[in-house]
């Protein structure tokens, strides 16, 4: 076998049998049970006295969102703040400028959401005070925003009847105390000693094998590349992401940060098994990902490792695949594994640049964004399944003539509806925000903007489309990744894609928590032999069979005018 596919292989196999036992931490802590991280006790006591925080206090579904989406407000204008008036706070060796409005607008809520989206480039956009006491902070506290949420999921599951979905200030500082930060620190300290920078002196001049002389910057990099990839936030400390050979000196260190942004979307998989003592319906729901993932994954390592066929057509030798774009140090094989993990689990990091897959591997890469439910990002990544799983329920129920149940609480109208809504948004968002950009870019692409439409795009016709179309896609779906042919630092993208970030998170936060609470508290049903089995084969079929369709049905037509329009003119 090609020794880029044993790496493939061993890496996924290494994040697997890292998360299981991780998850069974997991579901400790938020059991309540006791854990080695129980010495962390006197600081949560510490962090809710002073606080004010009663965190024994169970919360309805009502009362956890309003405490949720408040906090994050507030530190959604605590970034913005912080961003407009950079230059002149301390750590700045570099002397990195304030960020304009529009740019600080779209970045304080990217990195709010868990999407790092960034329409700056990562080492002269940012100082490093920003880097740290921003851009760190938001990665820790919006990937443990995302954990709560799938906790208050767990609850609402575990109880038979209940209103109480858990206290949202104690699953949250404890998803950073005891998940988050002890993690980040141990793969901060393996990527300080293998090249990844963790100091605070300015640029370094270096002189290449050229002679060329080049300023090289630096900074405290490893413990934010830690949490970017461990919380599924992406965001790079330098503008080439983990293409950067500081960001990502060596394959093993690729291989760590590919098992770090997995490992927490995998491990609360296996946790909700273990929490709600279900583990056959969380293995179902393991499968079902792991098969939809593979079925974006295995074309896409092929097509990459082929390369472009027109190319080969010449009499041009193409051994190693289309190298275009990807980092020699990696190859076209791992490239390939990162582009659709990075998409499927929301990080966005990169370690080559997704404009310059082939047309069918971007395509792949959307839908993984598109659908945003193989893994996903922290906690919400299961928040996203089961919206699907509410939609199957719901139709499962009415090919059997019954009421549609799930684990013991009848599905009604008021869920369903709640399901179709937040999926029929995603659509809105996404369609609606590429035909604007579309239609702005025939009508005005030569107006005197700052920056004018016709410099959007460096890449005219189907692939020009698909820049604006993975934009918004991967705005929608909390990713951040980015064909970066597009020019998207602009008052126009900056806004667009702002709106898009706040609500391509928190609806699809706000509908699943919203169900969970009101399922919860409905008188329980016991099972009975005309009920669904929803931790059994043919529903893991059926649900895979809705996601399936409902992408399709969605996206088809956008896709066919991009990537697939692309790959038939080669």
């Amino acid at each position: 076998m090609n020794t880029e596919l044993i790496g493939v292989i061993v890496t996924f196999l290494l994040t697997v049998l890292l998360a299981y036992p991780l998850a069974k931490y997991i579901a400790k802590v938020f059991a309540g049970e006791r854990t080695f991280t129980d010495f962390m006790n006197p600081m949560e006591r510490f962090i809710y006295r002073i606080s004010g925080i009663d965190s024994k206090k169970g919360m309805n579904w009502k009362e956890f969102l309003t405490a949720m989406l408040m906090i994050n407000m507030l530190w959604l204008f605590y970034a913005f703040f912080l961003l407009l008036n950079q230059a002149s706070l301390p750590l700045n060796p570099d002397g990195n400028p304030n960020m304009a409005p529009d740019l600080s607008f779209n970045t304080a809520i990217s990195f709010l959401v868990n999407c790092n989206l960034q329409h700056y480039s990562g080492e002269i956009g940012l100082t490093y005070f920003t880097q740290l006491f921003v851009i760190t902070f938001l990665q820790f506290v919006s990937a443990a925003t995302g954990i709560a949420a799938a906790v208050a999921l767990f609850n609402g599951l575990k109880h038979k009847t209940t209103e109480n979905l858990g206290n949202f200030w104690d699953i949250f500082t404890k998803s950073i105390t005891r998940i988050l930060l002890p993690v980040s620190i141990v793969i901060a300290v393996i990527l300080a000693f293998n090249g990844s920078p963790a100091s605070y002196d300015g640029k370094d001049s270096i002189v290449t094998l050229q002679g060329d002389t080049v300023a090289v910057s630096r900074g405290p990099a490893a413990g934010m590349i830690a949490i970017k990839h461990l919380g599924t936030n992406g965001g790079g400390w330098f503008g080439a992401n983990s293409a950067h050979p500081l960001e990502n000196p060596t394959y093993f260190t690729g291989m760590l940060e590919l098992i770090a942004q997995m490992i927490i979307p995998i491990a609360m998989l296996f946790a909700l098994g273990f929490y709600i003592r279900r583990k056959k319906f969380a293995y179902m729901i393991f499968a079902v990902m792991t098969i939809g993932m593979l079925f974006l994954i295995v074309p896409t390592i092929n097509w990459e490792m082929h390369g472009n066929p027109e190319i080969a057509k010449m009499g041009i030798m193409q051994a190693t695949g289309a190298m275009e774009g990807k980092e020699v140090r990696f190859g076209p094989a791992i490239s390939g594994y990162w582009s659709i993990v990075t998409t499927i689990i929301s990080t966005g990091s990169v370690n080559s640049m997704h404009d310059s897959s082939m047309p069918l591997s971007g395509m792949m890469q959307m839908l993984g964004m598109l659908i945003n439910a193989f893994y996903g990002g922290c906690g919400v990544g299961i928040l996203n399944y089961y919206i699907y799983i509410i939609i199957a329920v719901f139709i499962g129920g009415l090919m059997v003539g019954r009421t549609p149940e799930f684990m013991g609480h009848k599905v009604e109208a008021r869920e369903v509806k709640i399901a179709a809504l937040v999926t029929l948004l995603s659509a809105f968002l996404i369609k609606g925000g590429t035909a604007l950009a579309a239609y702005y870019f025939v009508q005005h692409g030569n107006a005197d903007w700052a920056v004018k439409p016709s410099a959007w795009l460096n890449n005219p016709g189907n692939h020009g489309f698909s820049e604006m179309f993975y934009e918004f896609t991967s705005s929608n779906a909390n990713n951040g990744s980015g064909f970066e042919g597009l020019g998207d630092n602009n008052i126009f993208w900056n806004v667009t894609t702002g709106f898009v970030l706040l609500l391509g998170r928190f609806l699809p936060i706000i509908g699943p928590v919203a169900i969970a609470g009101l399922l919860a508290k409905k008188k329980y049903i016991p099972e009975s032999s005309g009920t669904l089995k929803v931790d059994s084969a043919t529903f893991g079929i059926l649900t895979f069979a809705i996601i399936i369709i409902i992408t399709a049905l969605s996206y088809f037509p956008p896709l066919v005018l991009g990537p697939i329009a692309e790959y038939l003119g080669m």
